[in-house]
């Protein structure tokens, strides 16, 4: 048996090159100048457009880094190199302005071949959170005005290498992700006296992460009948006090008349324990029926050694597939088509401050979203597409509202791993 290292050369080095790519902002929203941001959607191709589901998914031709029990559905001759993108229209009113806006980028990139006959890997990048905001305002007290403007960007990455094992019969398998968590976050503000004697102030905020994410993973598969399944999943990420440096600039007018800069060492970052639980019914190459529940234990978390920014979040999922026949010679009856919805409220508490007993408001978020997987001339590989619409509400009516629309493509390249010389 011979490995293709060709191929195998060229996913990695698309992986390297993914780093930069990342870095682009993917968001507008206001919110995310609070906290890490905008948590993203870690789900690939088919769970993307089924209500973002994946903790009960087990699939021999797609990656599903949400479970990374998941792996060991690989077929054993089978590669998988799967990359992502994703684009959005977004709307923003807070009841008096309006603002809308358009932006993508490249989301994630992927890889997964199995080891052994009981054993397979996965290695990617993928978004962990976003933050890209811009707004201002200009006000005048007396005879003096002044304009504030803020800013954001940046975000944080998540480069893991996963393993799965089938310890029983191809019904339990359990799986790990060793992630590294990384990225930079940056949040500007410069305040501009446009009238009186008084110097401009920028200030810059910025949090660099460098650290260690581990996924754990398990799945458990009950056969109905020959064709019939019932698959389990359960997920959990131990909580992390992120290795993190963050730094304070602040400059006074132009930079010859004053300038400082301080590393804030000692600041305690958190992520939360987050427990995550799914279930499918699958039918095969013909119906799948799912369901997730996501717990995330934010409210234990500091933020610059803080607690009480957070709020522990709960996100709700479900959707279907429907194949409706897959050795057919019609393109329109081997696509798959899909359809999926979402619940979730917001991990952030908005404007929160402990020492005048305010207590920051979040808001909750509702999705729904339809998608199909179209084969490809081999009928391995496919090309996925998505459509969501997401409707962000605040809980009071003065916090700003969102809606999103958001078109995600995402191509799935399946090819033989191993293959056997014929010998005269």
């Amino acid at each position: 048996m011979l490995i293709n290292n060709r191929l195998f050369a060229i996913s990695v080095l698309l992986l390297i090159m993914q780093l930069p790519m990342l870095a682009q902002n993917n968001t507008n929203s206001p919110y995310t100048r609070f906290g890490y941001g905008q948590l993203a959607d870690r789900s690939f191709g088919a769970g993307r457009a089924m209500g973002g589901i994946g903790y009960g998914l087990r699939s021999s031709r797609q990656i599903n880094p949400m479970n990374p029990a998941s792996y060991t559905s690989i077929d054993t001759l089978t590669f998988i190199f799967d990359v992502g993108a994703s684009g959005q229209l977004s709307w923003f009113t807070d009841g008096s302005n309006k603002q809308h806006n358009m932006n993508g980028n490249i989301e994630y990139i992927a890889m997964e071949f199995p080891v052994s006959r009981r054993i397979a890997m996965s290695a990617g990048i993928l978004p962990y959170s976003y933050v890209g905001y811009s707004f201002g305002s200009t006000q005048t007290q007396g005879s003096t005005s002044w304009g504030e403007i803020f800013k954001g960007t940046g975000g944080l990455n998540d480069f893991y290498v996963g393993l799965s094992m089938d310890i029983w019969k191809k019904r339990l398998s359990l799986g790990l992700n060793g992630g590294f968590l990384f990225g930079n976050i940056t949040h500007y503000r410069n305040l501009s006296f446009t009238t009186g004697t008084a110097y401009s102030v920028t200030r810059e905020r910025r949090i660099e992460v460098r650290d260690m994410k581990l996924d754990f993973g398990l799945q458990y598969t009950h056969p109905i009948s020959a064709k019939e399944n019932l698959i389990f999943g359960l997920t959990f990420s131990p909580a992390n006090q992120l290795h993190a440096h963050t730094y304070n600039i602040q400059q006074v007018g132009t930079a010859t008349s004053g300038y400082t800069s301080d590393t804030i060492r000692g600041q305690r970052l958190d992520i939360p324990n987050s427990i995550g639980f799914g279930a499918s019914y699958v039918k095969t190459k013909k119906v799948t029926l799912a369901a997730d529940v996501l717990y995330e234990n934010w409210s234990n978390s500091q933020f610059f050694s803080e607690k009480g920014q957070f709020r522990n979040r709960v996100r709700i999922a479900g959707g279907g597939e429907w194949l409706p026949d897959y050795s057919s010679r019609s393109l329109l009856k081997r696509t798959s088509y899909r359809a999926g919805a979402h619940y979730t409220n917001s991990y952030l508490r908005v404007n929160n401050s402990e020492g005048s007993n305010i207590e920051g408001k979040g808001y909750d978020e509702y999705g729904a979203s339809v998608g199909f997987g179209m084969p490809l001339i081999d009928n391995r590989s496919l090309l996925n597409i998505s459509f969501e619409y997401v409707k962000v509400h605040p809980e009071v009516a003065s916090m700003i509202s969102e809606q999103y629309f958001r078109f995600t493509v995402n191509y799935t390249f399946n090819e033989l791993w191993f293959f056997k010389r014929k010998v005269d």
